[in-house]
């Protein structure tokens, strides 16, 4: 095992909130029940909205296309189960709008078998028949952005891609799915690496693990198919080294530049869970019908990482769990850059990699927000040495465009670092994440 500078090789920053995982890491996953009713939105990525092939009364087959990407910056959607479209109409979603989607009544006698579409061989397959059964497979990021796989694996004819680093670290406090992901599925982790080195360009592979999933990176050194470039890295513990940026400057020792990507030094990074579906999917020409998720947290009473099918309700799912009477809220994703909800009648998406439960025991009363005191807890914090307080400060007069010219506003990915250390709790990262919506509705204007 190459530790690679252990104590060295990490990102300048960061901080330790505690893990919480030992509750779920050591828990297999397991098929979760089916539910009588599921929730599809069209928009479960970055992008545009999937466009509907179905109308209401259709019967569907588990895995059949219901819709289908509505141009390059989309992906389809598959059925999750085999039932009925009962509706089509706008229903609910974790961002609190009401979108374009279906609600697809199970079959409760069903199989639920998933039929074989045309497989894909890797060694034959050109990068572009990849790329498009990439898409087709309705694969986006399986960490949380949600972003779609095939637009993030293209490269630029400019660019040219010498790494491919897979993301196992899972730095989210309570989150075990990656974790489990590599541990049980390794097989099709490879597989999706053989894709992914294909598509990409890139001559060798490196996973990069955090040291406290140590038994995940010894499992995948073992395993390592003989002639397939791949190097497992085990870095320290430390958030947020999950993003990508981070998790370059700690493996590779490179940085990538204000306001670029990973391509701009030759990486391309992609998650070890939408590896695994790669590798699961496309052999058997398939599209994604679930994904595994932790459930978790002190108001959750059967913890564990499950299999859900995609647009199973948030409120079915936790009363299969259980949950505590006095459950307080309830967070998708984790707690630093997760989303708490309001709506219990949301749906598991795509990129729902998390569920999390407090209760009132956990969850302060709200906390009285004191002025900044110019203590410099945020700054140590930020992983990319930003100034948190001095765009906190100018963020309380809506001066959100200085906030971008000279702050770098724009290359905060809202780990929320800053308000986790900030002793007069001022809502840091949620105010930037304001300025940055507006900053952006701002440039599409002007160039409308």
């Amino acid at each position: 095992m190459k530790l690679f500078n252990f104590y060295k090789n990490t990102f300048k920053h960061g901080i330790h909130p505690p893990e919480h995982k030992d509750d779920t890491k050591d828990l297999p996953i397991k098929q979760f029940s089916f539910a009588p009713v599921f929730i599809l939105p069209m928009e479960q990525h970055i992008g545009g909205p999937s466009e509907l092939l179905v109308n209401e009364g259709q019967e569907v087959d588990r895995g059949q296309l219901i819709a289908k990407a509505n141009g390059y910056m989309s992906v389809p959607v598959h059925a999750p189960v085999s039932g009925v479209i009962r509706k089509i109409t706008k229903v609910p979603t974790v961002s609190g709008k009401m979108v374009t989607g279906v609600y697809l009544e199970a079959f409760p006698y069903s199989g639920q078998e998933v039929r074989e579409g045309i497989p894909l061989d890797p060694e034959d397959a050109s990068k572009e028949q990849i790329l498009n059964a990439i898409q087709q497979a309705g694969i986006v990021g399986l960490g949380g952005a949600a972003f779609p796989t095939h637009v993030k694996l293209k490269v630029p004819e400019d660019k040219q891609c010498d790494v491919l680093l897979l993301n196992g670290v899972e730095c989210e406090p309570y989150l075990t799915t990656d974790h489990r992901v590599m541990l049980e599925q390794s097989d099709d982790v490879f597989m999706g690496i053989r894709y992914l080195l294909k598509a990409t360009g890139a001559k060798k592979c490196i996973i990069g693990i955090e040291a406290n999933k140590q038994n995940a990176a010894d499992h995948l050194e073992k395993n390592i198919p003989e002639g397939l470039p791949v190097e497992v890295r085990v870095v320290p513990v430390k958030y947020p080294q999950g993003a990508e940026k981070m998790l370059i400057t700690s493996v590779l020792d490179i940085e990538v530049p204000s306001g670029g990507l990973p391509i701009d030094v030759g990486v391309v990074v992609v998650n070890v869970a939408t590896s695994a579906e790669i590798g699961r999917l496309l052999p058997h020409g398939q599209g994604i019908q679930e994904r595994v998720v932790t459930i978790t947290g002190p108001g959750v009473k059967k913890k564990g990482n499950y299999l859900i099918p995609i647009g199973t309700p948030i409120r079915y799912v936790l009363e299969e769990v259980g949950i505590s009477d006095q459950i307080s809220e309830v967070y998708l994703g984790g707690p630093m850059m997760g989303v708490a909800i309001s709506n219990l009648d949301i749906p598991v998406v795509k990129g729902t990699s998390g569920i999390v439960v407090y209760t009132k025991d956990e969850v302060p009363d709200v906390q009285r927000e004191f002025p900044c005191i110019k203590c410099g807890s945020c700054v140590d914090a930020c992983p990319i040495s930003l100034n948190p307080s001095k765009m906190g400060l100018l963020s309380r007069v809506k001066a959100y465009d200085e906030m971008a010219e000279t702050c770098n506003l724009m290359d905060c990915f809202e780990c929320g670092s800053c308000s986790y250390v900030c002793p007069s709790n001022i809502p840091l990262v949620q105010r930037f994440r304001i300025a940055k919506s507006i900053v952006r509705k701002r440039k599409a204007k002007a160039h409308a």
